[in-house]
């Protein structure tokens, strides 16, 4: 069965860094756009960033400069490394993919930014 697992998340100071990491099982998630996903509190998932097949990236405006997403094909797996975090940066984190016009999702993992 299709499997994404997020790891890497915790309780960071304003400032602070995290890499996320979102390991695939039984696809091989180098063939695949995979893309990263956030979900603060009572406000709607959102898309952070993305990473294509030939390894092109894109991110919201909102977290230019201080996200990168990368993937490593010999690991299976797609990171998120967080730099500069920001209290703002609260959210649980979710990495996806499409497979045959089907969505998968991770279980996310909690990052918070506090003082």
């Amino acid at each position: 069965q299709v499997q994404l697992v997020e790891s890497g998340g915790g309780l960071v100071q304003p400032g602070g860094s995290l890499r996320l990491s979102c390991a695939a099982s039984r696809f091989f998630i180098g063939a695949y756009r995979v893309g990263w996903y956030r979900q603060a509190p009572g406000k709607q998932r959102e898309l952070v960033a993305t990473i294509d097949i030939g390894g092109d990236t894109s991110y919201v405006e909102s977290v230019k400069g201080r996200l990168t997403i990368s993937r490593d094909n010999f690991r299976n797996t797609v990171y998120l490394q967080m730099n500069s975090l920001k209290p703002e940066d609260t959210a649980v984190y979710y990495c996806n993919t499409q497979i045959s016009g089907r969505d998968y999702w991770g279980q996310g993992t909690q990052v918070t930014v506090s003082s």
